[in-house]
């Protein structure tokens, strides 16, 4: 059985619209209607039509987008009341005048991404710890 080629692998409008970081609901019906090969994707991402390039500028964005756009993440998009797509309008008069729940949120996400710093540190460490015995027993 012959594969398909990779370029010509079809990706479902759900899907591609995830790859552009673009909100579904807001493309055109054409590309919402049908599936979208990789190469297709590919020249989207090098030549953005108006329409995709309006999107990315203005929105509506999906919660990724916002929630990276914010500094937190999905979740504390979600305690914090977000669960609609929102403009970059929106997300520039949240973040002129964050409100108690996002600067709380950006705490949370900051005290994370510290944690996981210290524990990529230490599991290097430990990987440096553990070549070094690899090649003192291999001498």
């Amino acid at each position: 059985m012959a594969g398909t080629p990779f370029s010509q692998q079809v990706l479902k409008p759900t899907n591609a619209a995830k790859r552009l970081g673009v909100y579904l609901p807001a493309t055109p019906p054409e590309f919402q209607e049908r599936g979208v090969t990789r190469a297709e994707l590919e020249e989207l991402e090098k030549n953005p039509p108006e329409w995709l390039a309006d999107l990315r500028r203005n929105g509506p964005h999906p919660r990724p987008v916002v929630a990276g756009r914010l500094g937190i993440s999905i979740a504390g998009l979600a305690r914090g009341g977000i669960t609609e797509p929102l403009t970059t309008e929106e997300i520039d008069a949240l973040r002129a005048d964050p409100p108690e729940w996002l600067v709380r949120e950006r705490e949370v996400a900051a005290r994370v991404r510290e944690e996981e710093e210290r524990i990529a540190a230490k599991e290097a460490e430990q990987a440096a710890r553990a070549e070094r015995r690899t090649r003192r027993s291999a001498t």
